[in-house]
Formats: structure tokens, C-alpha cells, sequence
């Protein structure tokens, strides 16, 4: 195979969670020589494994998968830390003449490869610690009005429930004195392949995806989500990190610290994902280079169109895209 990839689409296989990326993005590997990069923000994570859908070995069908099951719970690894090593993978696997797949729901590590972070100061752990201590005694809405006092423009573009956001922005001013709303203008370059990345997005029909996301969070827990999270804790994963701040892992953990019921812990998880799910596919309509597939990634019929659609260059100028 020839190794000048320099023209060559790099398709992102992104949609809400439940939606059938994983089961695509392998048939597009195998079809177009492809090896897939996970963009999932839980999948990267190791011992994190019940609820977040980590591929088998036989669903991936011998084709490789990196980015997968390979970060620390407890570091603080960040979208732009993601953004690196998936373009070094990218360097790396077109450097071998195969081509690169993106496979996965997270769009703010997608558009951060794309569209680079500024360079932003390491993370002082002491002060992210004594925010996440805020976080845990006074809530999320403190934080927010703590970020509106020091910087009232990121405070309005950030929900008051973005707490993660939240923290990184009051930390920036913090440790630089800078907002981050007039750092964030002065972004990294853009890498060379940004302008090659082509979305291919999932939707399903929406009561289909909410009753299978209904059903595969009964799983969830029937597999022994409960157990996995205590076995987390138990070993010294913090209930506060971004690993366990996933949607059901975080109510696991309000259960196991006896803040809710275990029913109450299902039933808001199923609520979380549905209501993520959602927020999913509306950012995915504000990402230029999309092209929608109506249908869950398995479906044939799905599978056939999209086929169709990456064997096909000539025919995605004239695509309707959004």
C-alpha cells in the first residue's frame, strides 16, 4: 500500500454514546486499511471497564486499536494530552502506510486535535486539590461564581455543572494571573492533517437509543458495576477524578458513600446518559466536515452508506454535509 497519505481523509467515526461507533469504525478499518484511534475520554482509562464499552478482542476484529486503556485513573490527563498522543498515532500509522480511524463520542478531544488548546501551565496539584475540596463541600455553583469574580467572560460560556472546565479556568488565572478567556485566542498551530479529518456521525432514532442506553445501564450494573467502583476505591482511585466522574461511576460512587439508593443510582445514571447522549449530538452539529448517517452503526443498511460513502471520494464534494 502506498504510503503517501498526504490527501487522504482521516474519518472520524463520532455520534451520542450507544450509537454503534465501535462496530462501525472497525468495518471502516478493515475496508480502507485502516488501524482506529479511540476518542473516548473513559475508554483511555485502565481498570475503568464495566460501563464504558471498551472493545473486545473479537470486536475488533485483528485490527489495531490504540488509545485504548492506558492512562492512570488518578492523573489529571487532558484533552490536549489526548490531542498529542493521537497525532503522534496518526504520524505514526500513516508512517506505515495504513490509515488512521478515529472511533469515539468525546467532540471536545476531537475538536481539540483540530483546533489546538493554547499552552496552557502544568496542573498544581495542591491547588486542583483544594478546588475539588470546594467542589465536594459547597458544589459546582461555587465554584462558578468564584470563576465569574476572576473571569466573567469564561464563566458565562461555561455551565455552573462543567465543573471540570470550571476548575481549570480558576487554576489558569491562579497560577499565570491571565484569564483564560484572553489566553484561549492565542491558540497552538493547527496540525497539518487538521483540514483531512472528516466526521462521519451517527443518529439513531431517539426513543431506539434511549431504550438501548436504558437497557445496556441495567447491564451495567447487573455485570457488577458496584463492585468494580468499590474494588476502584479500594485501591486508591480517587471518587473525584475525571475516571470516576462518568456517569454511572460517579452515582456509584454517591451510592457507596450512602448519598442515594442503588435504585436511585441506576435510574439517574440511565437519566445521565440519555441527557448526554443529547448534548452529544448537539455538538456534533456545530463541527464543520460532518456528513450524517441516519441509523445505529451496525445496521446494514448504515454500514452500506457509509461504505459506500468513504470508498467513493469523488462522491463527498457534492455530500450534503451538517
Amino acid at each position: 500500500m502506498s504510503t503517501n497519505l498526504d490527501d487522504s481523509p482521516i474519518y472520524a467515526i463520532v455520534g451520542p454514546t450507544a450509537s454503534g461507533k465501535t462496530a462501525l469504525g472497525v468495518e471502516v478499518a478493515l475496508n480502507i486499511g485502516g488501524e482506529v484511534i479511540n476518542c473516548d475520554s473513559v475508554q483511555i482509562y485502565q481498570g475503568i471497564e464495566i460501563a464504558t464499552a471498551k472493545p473486545s478482542a473479537g470486536e475488533m476484529c485483528g485490527v489495531p486499536h490504540h488509545l485504548i486503556d492506558y492512562v492512570d485513573p488518578n492523573l489529571n490527563y487532558t484533552a490536549a494530552d489526548w490531542a498529542r498522543d493521537a497525532a503522534r498515532k496518526i504520524v505514526e500509522i500513516e508512517g506505515r502506510g495504513h490509515r488512521p480511524v478515529l472511533v469515539g463520542g468525546t467532540g471536545f478531544y476531537l475538536r481539540t486535535l483540530r483546533e489546538p488548546l493554547f499552552e496552557s501551565p502544568p496542573t498544581d496539584l495542591g491547588l486542583r486539590e483544594r478546588l475539588r475540596a470546594i467542589h465536594r463541600d459547597k458544589g459546582a455553583p461555587h465554584l462558578h461564581m468564584i470563576l465569574s469574580r476572576v473571569d466573567p467572560d469564561a464563566a458565562c460560556r461555561l455551565e455552573p455543572n462543567d465543573y471540570v472546565r470550571v476548575i481549570r479556568a480558576i487554576e489558569v488565572y491562579f497560577q499565570t494571573g491571565k484569564r483564560i478567556s484572553s489566553l484561549q485566542p492565542a491558540r497552538m498551530e493547527r496540525p497539518e492533517f487538521a483540514d483531512r479529518i472528516q466526521l462521519i456521525v451517527l443518529d439513531p432514532p431517539r426513543e431506539a437509543l434511549y431504550e438501548k442506553i436504558n437497557r445496556r445501564t441495567e447491564a451495567h450494573f447487573e455485570a457488577g458495576l458496584v463492585d468494580e467502583v468499590r474494588g476502584l476505591l479500594n485501591a486508591g482511585i480517587r471518587s473525584d477524578t475525571n475516571a470516576l466522574g462518568a456517569h454511572a461511576y460517579r452515582r456509584v460512587c454517591e451510592y457507596l458513600r450512602g448519598e442515594r439508593d442503588l435504585a436511585s443510582a441506576v435510574e439517574q445514571s440511565k437519566r445521565d446518559v440519555r441527557h448526554y447522549a443529547k448534548r452529544q449530538k448537539t455538538w456534533f452539529r456545530r463541527e464543520p466536515k460532518a456528513v450524517w448517517f441516519h441509523g445505529f452503526g451496525y445496521d446494514e443498511r448504515v454500514v452500506k452508506a457509509v461504505l459506500d460513502f468513504v470508498r467513493n471520494p469523488s462522491a463527498q464534494k457534492s455530500c450534503r454535509q451538517g
